[in-house]
């Protein structure tokens, strides 16, 4: 893993400027970040996770100290990658979901079939066609509308 080190104090932009710069342009950032400080004040600590820094050491610190705070840093960062994939996933399966609702209602509507038949009958068209479920119930709501 590449690892961004970022001191509150930096000379030109700090590095809760800089983590609230990637954020105010909707990016995400590359690798874990570990903020560093010569004040351990938990406003600033707040602030810097909040922004998406994943530890944070107050300086001075030992060479020791290092190590794990990189070690919590990367694990850290997999987690919010994990999570974000998930969300993603679930955000997908959720417009699936109401696309096909929509379908099937237009069927039932159309038809008058029960919804259940509605909903067999975009199944087995999935399955003919090897198209996805999502993708048959586009082609409804898309015919439907015209």
């Amino acid at each position: 893993y590449d690892l961004i080190l970022l001191d509150i104090n930096m000379p030109v932009m700090g590095g809760l400027q800089f983590l609230q710069a990637v954020k105010d342009r909707g990016q995400k950032l590359p690798a874990p970040v570990i903020v560093v400080s010569t004040e351990g004040q938990e406003s600033d600590i707040k602030q810097a996770m909040e922004l998406g820094a994943n530890a944070y050491l107050v300086k001075p610190f030992r060479e020791s100290d290092l190590r794990p705070a990189i070690e919590v840093a990367i694990s850290r960062y997999k987690e919010f990658l994990a999570l974000e994939e998930e969300v993603s996933e679930l955000e997908d399966k959720l417009e699936t979901r109401k696309l096909i609702e929509r379908a099937k209602g237009i069927l039932m509507d159309l038809y008058g079939l029960k919804e259940q038949e509605a909903f067999r009958r975009i199944q087995v068209q999935s399955m003919n066609t090897r198209k996805s479920m999502k993708e048959i119930a586009e082609a409804i709501i898309i015919a439907h509308s015209v």
